[in-house]
Order: C-alpha cells, then sequence, then structure tokens
C-alpha cells in the first residue's frame, strides 16, 4: 500500500457496503427505487481520548469492539433502506443485540466445544490433547457455521457486496482511478478480511488454550471468556503486520484466510461496485463533517 493512503476497512450490509476511514465512516445503501443512499458520520474513537488505548494489544480490543457496534448500526440503517422501515435499531435494542450477539458466539464457540471435547474419546486424558481437541471441535463449528449462512439466499447478496467492498479497497489502494471497470479487475479476496481475522482468533486460541491445563467446566468456560481480549488483541497485530508485510512467507501463512473468503466473497454486480466506490469515496475527506450527513446519489444511467 502507499504509504499516503488512508487505512480504510469496510463490511457489507444489507444491499450496501460500509466504509470507515481515520475521521469518517459511511454506509451506502441501493434503496428499491435504484437509487443509493449514503449516510456519513464522523468517527470517535475511544482511542483517540485515551491514547494508551492505542498500544499493541489494547488496540486490537477497542477496534474489535468499535467495529461491532459501528457495523451493527449501518445493518439498522442499510435494513430501512433496503425496505425494511421498522429496522432502526434504538440505542437500548442495539446494546440488546450486542449482548445476545456475545452471548451465542460463547456458546457456540465455547460452552459447546469445551464441554463435548472429553465426551468424544474417553480415552483422552492429556489436558494438552483435549485443550487441541476442544480448539479442533470450536474451529470445526466456525466452518460449518460459514458455511452454512453462505447457502442463504439473502446472505448471498451480502456476500457479493463484501466482494465488492474488497475490490474497491484494493483499488484505492494501487492507486487508480475509481469506477466500476477499474475496480472490477481486483480480487474479492484481501489479507485485512474480518473472515480472515476470525481464522486467526479460531487458531490463536487453539494455541493459547492448549497449555491452561484441564479444570472443571466453568473453570474451562471462564478462563476463555476471560482470555478472549488477550485472543482478540494477539490476532489483531498478526493481521495488521500480514496485511502490510511483503514477506512471502507470510503471505504463504495467511493463504487459509483467504481460501475462506472464496465462502464469504463473490464476484459483484456492476451495480454494487457502484455502491461500494460511493462509500468509500465518502470517507476520502480531509476533516470530519461536523454532524450525520444523509446523500442521495442519482440512479445510474443505461450505458
Amino acid at each position: 500500500m502507499s504509504s499516503n493512503k488512508l487505512t480504510v476497512g469496510g463490511q457489507a450490509v444489507i444491499e450496501g457496503v460500509m466504509m470507515r476511514g481515520p475521521k469518517m465512516v459511511s454506509t451506502a445503501v441501493r434503496e428499491p427505487s435504484g437509487q443509493i443512499s449514503v449516510k456519513v458520520d464522523p468517527v470517535s474513537s475511544l482511542s483517540d481520548r485515551y491514547p494508551i488505548l492505542k498500544k499493541p494489544m489494547l488496540r486490537g480490543v477497542v477496534a474489535l469492539g468499535e467495529s461491532l457496534v459501528l457495523g451493527l448500526k449501518s445493518l439498522s440503517y442499510s435494513a430501512q433502506k433496503a425496505g425494511d422501515e421498522d429496522e432502526q435499531l434504538s440505542d437500548k435494542e442495539l446494546v440488546m443485540t450486542i449482548l445476545f450477539s456475545l452471548g451465542l458466539a460463547i456458546l457456540l464457540f465455547v460452552i459447546i466445544p469445551t464441554a463435548a471435547a472429553k465426551y468424544i474419546d474417553a480415552s483422552f486424558t492429556n489436558p494438552i490433547l483435549l485443550n487441541l481437541l476442544e480448539g479442533g471441535l470450536r474451529l470445526g463449528i466456525f466452518l460449518v457455521y460459514i458455511y452454512g449462512i453462505s447457502r442463504m439466499k439473502d446472505i448471498q447478496r451480502v456476500f457479493k457486496y463484501h466482494g465488492a467492498e474488497h475490490k474497491t479497497i484494493h483499488a484505492y489502494e494501487a492507486g487508480v482511478e475509481l469506477t466500476v471497470e477499474n475496480v472490477q479487475k481486483y480480487s474479492t479476496l484481501h489479507p485485512r478480511c474480518g473472515t480472515a481475522f476470525l481464522l486467526i482468533v479460531m487458531v490463536v486460541s487453539i494455541i493459547m488454550f492448549a497449555f491452561l491445563g484441564w479444570p472443571d467446566l466453568w473453570l474451562r468456560i471462564l478462563s476463555r471468556v476471560i482470555l478472549l481480549p488477550v485472543v482478540a488483541g494477539i490476532s489483531y497485530e498478526i493481521i495488521r503486520f500480514s496485511g502490510k508485510s511483503q514477506n512471502p512467507l507470510v503471505h504463504i501463512a495467511i493463504l487459509p484466510g483467504l481460501w475462506l473468503q472464496k465462502i464469504t466473497t463473490s464476484q459483484p454486480d456492476d451495480d454494487m461496485v457502484e455502491v461500494a466506490i460511493q462509500a468509500l469515496e465518502a470517507v476520502l475527506v480531509e476533516d470530519p463533517l461536523p454532524e450525520t450527513v444523509s446523500i442521495v446519489a442519482p440512479m445510474p444511467t443505461e450505458s
């Protein structure tokens, strides 16, 4: 990436794309009328108020938490603009959604694997082997979950927008003009993708938890939950480094994350790329806007 380029990340939403830059976050959505609605907000990061949170390990936890909140807000906005007028979440509903999501993740990826590991093969008594078996179950559940949701028709459209997001960021990082034709030339796979991050989280947790012994079930669950911020912090530093490194060995190491993105991204249509470009261009500004701004782009003309 060119040194004068902003670091931009994004997320696919319902019929649209969310992009986040250092100062702005935008959500562009294709409305049923065909117009593109773009919501732009200035970014207010906790780490800007407390610089210590920019330190390695801590910054990953902050980034993950803020991404979750911004992602849910963008999903709520996109659902509303895409036709579901009643889908705007209140602050209370947003908090409850986050808590429910975290609870479901703990159930699927912590409680079920660690409770089931001992009963798969009673002959396993070595704590390290039991922890590795648990990690394997966790990884298996994750992969089955990703594959399962990829078969849903609505999610398949979201994965196309996910591909449009990656292509657009690739084009921006390459320094080319952001046109549909240029953007479509790039890959739908990106090393800094959230899918790759989650896979790294799974691998880091397997390695870290392998040496924690095999105490009672409630202690195993508690230890995994308490160490989740540490796992997230380490995983963030790994994916941050891999996204900047030109080392061929690093590129080989991140291949599984790229392969997994073949499930969570698809080749987007041109009109999806148009939405992603609108979202990215909205965050490429010098100064943040003082308040939320909504922009309605004209409908694309037929070529």
